[in-house]
């Protein structure tokens, strides 16, 4: 059987965001953010993605592997993401949003808050002494992000040097120079194989775009005012995928991560009566006993029964 066709991104950013990153290399997720959210981004889910300099470097000087495009407001991004953006503070941020929307005659607010996030997972970026050479059929002067065919030409070439570069830091962060190439194709190879594991930030954006923005109890739109809530925390083995989460108001998060409420396998809402012993209070809360939560749309996505389950018994005061 024929396999399908590997394709990657190169994507033009510039060297501010990179040297900024090149110093986390403990991240493992970053935003490759756009200073517009008007023009939506497609990849193949894990796909490779990569970091070229524009000139006059004419470089790529990193890659990871495409997670999704979401429209965010800045703050958002910020929050999920922090140095992750390539900035070192909310304000630098907004700073550089603006600089590019006045230096490409942003058609738009220049205040807008939304901006487009490509969020990327397990990033690697090279030293200068390891860049790899723009294809080179690369299109000048052009800004926009080109897709490749992997498995021929220019579009090999990169993905070769790349995986060896990603080889190579990888063993000399590990104090070792026996690693292997199939180490490092297994950590970016074929997107049919591997699952990379969504980092905090991802996780918080997938959650909170999984309901579509309200809470899954009282139904709340605030986006300040929500929180992307482990069902089974990280700090206890859950992992960060989205039916593992709930999108909940945030007194409500800290409600349930104490155990004074829960959400039963059967999708409902319980409220422990040790709310109102403890705190003699607790009347806002009680009207959503037994009510039925908002679910995502995708079932894939819905809260598993084993991580319910699992609050249910740990942390849920019955």
């Amino acid at each position: 059987m024929k396999s399908a066709q590997l394709t990657g991104t190169i994507a033009v950013t510039d060297y501010y965001w990179y040297s900024t990153l090149l110093n986390y290399p403990e991240l493992q997720e970053v935003n490759f953010w756009k200073p517009s959210a008007h023009k939506a981004f497609h990849a193949p889910l894990n796909s490779p993605f990569y970091f070229k300099l524009k000139s006059p470097h004419n470089a790529i000087c990193g890659f990871g592997l495409f997670s999704r495009y979401s429209r965010l407001p800045d703050w958002f991004a910020w929050e999920c993401f922090g140095i992750g953006n390539g900035c070192d503070s909310l304000e630098a941020l907004r700073n550089s949003i603006r600089a590019i929307r006045e230096r490409t005659n942003y058609r738009g607010d220049l205040n807008e808050i939304l901006i487009g996030c490509v969020l990327i997972l397990e990033p690697i970026f090279f030293p200068r002494d390891l860049w790899v050479k723009q294809p080179a059929d690369w299109p000048t002067p052009t800004q926009s992000d080109k897709s490749y065919n992997l498995s021929v030409g220019e579009g090999l070439r990169v993905w070769e040097e790349c995986k060896e570069r990603a080889r190579l830091l990888n063993s000399m962060r590990a104090g070792t120079r026996n690693g292997t190439a199939a180490e490092s194709d297994n950590r970016y190879g074929d997107p049919t194989r591997i699952k990379p594991r969504l980092g905090q930030g991802t996780f918080r954006v997938a959650v909170t775009e999984a309901y579509e923005y309200g809470c899954s109890v009282t139904r709340e739109h605030s986006l300040p005012a929500l929180d992307a809530s482990h069902i089974r925390p990280f700090s206890e083995d859950g992992p960060h995928v989205v039916s593992n989460g709930l999108l909940l108001r945030a007194d409500l998060h800290r409600l349930f991560d104490l155990g004074y409420i829960t959400v039963t396998t059967d999708l409902r809402v319980e409220v422990s009566k040790r709310l109102k012993e403890d705190y003699q209070n607790g009347h806002t809360y009680y009207p959503f006993r037994g009510t039925q939560i908002i679910v995502p749309k995708q079932e894939v996505d819905r809260p598993a029964q084993e991580y319910l389950s699992w609050h249910n018994e740990f942390v849920y005061q019955g």
